[in-house]
């Protein structure tokens, strides 16, 4: 793959902003990043900057082919399925190189008290016996959870949540990543939280609430991540910048 010079980039997620300005940084390649336009404050990125998608699969495999994209690379968030499947349906339609950058899902380890769920709406289903809830899954999750009843929830999200669930006490965190584990034991100790909801997502900016939620031997119910295509995936960006040929 040596010759790959326009490039499309699938962003949002923290590990797209450093793999933006790797790849901005060679010559070579021609650069554009998409965003779906959840964010309303999108760090600073190089090169064209796409926002709101472009309308299913076949809406990006018309992109692809009237801007000569020959390579697509999918740093996505693990939990956005849709995005990762239409974009390998319209690569394989069009006939071009798909990538997928992807961080390594969160093992359990000795210590950790797992309840594993495979959606949010079945996540919702295992909350009884829980009374005092932190809500880590992102804004956009929360929908789900509004007619849980008689109950107080922690919800921590980078941007202003609207979240109103019947006859339940919220307090609001706005905050981004990482956190350290000293911060994230003296926050479930305060809000004596018996139950941690949150996404598999991986990484580190976020992992010390699940080393928290170890040490104070608090549950975690955890939603594990949706099947994706089978497709090459680096977990490392040297890996995939040393893959493209730069």
């Amino acid at each position: 793959m040596a010759e790959v010079k326009n490039i499309l980039l699938l962003g949002g997620t923290e590990d797209a902003v450093r793999l933006n300005q790797t790849l901005a940084g060679h010559p070579g390649a021609v650069l554009t990043t998409s965003l779906a336009g959840r964010t309303r404050k999108p760090a600073h990125l190089s090169g064209e900057i796409i926002v709101g998608g472009f309308g299913g699969e076949e809406g990006l495999r018309q992109f692809i082919t009237v801007n000569h994209i020959n390579l697509v690379i999918d740093a996505s968030h693990p939990f956005a399925d849709r995005i990762t499947r239409n974009a390998f349906n319209a690569c394989a339609a069009a006939d071009i190189h798909f990538l997928r950058l992807q961080r390594p899902e969160w093992k359990h380890l000795p210590g950790d008290h797992w309840i594993s769920v495979a959606s949010v709406e079945e996540a919702v289903k295992k909350l009884n016996g829980f009374n005092r809830i932190f809500l880590s899954v992102g804004r956009q999750e929360l929908a789900p959870f509004e007619n849980c009843s008689n109950r107080y929830f922690l919800v921590r999200s980078i941007e202003k949540a609207d979240f109103t669930p019947h006859e339940s006490d919220v307090t609001f965190i706005q905050s981004r990543g990482p956190f350290l584990i000293e911060e994230e034991i003296r926050l479930l100790r305060e809000q004596r939280i018996d139950l941690l909801v949150s996404k598999n997502s991986g990484g580190k900016a976020t992992y010390a609430k699940i080393e928290a939620a170890r040490a104070l031997d608090i549950p975690v119910l955890m939603i594990e991540r949706p099947a994706l295509p089978d497709c090459v995936t680096y977990s490392e960006i040297d890996d995939l910048v040393a893959a493209i040929g730069f």
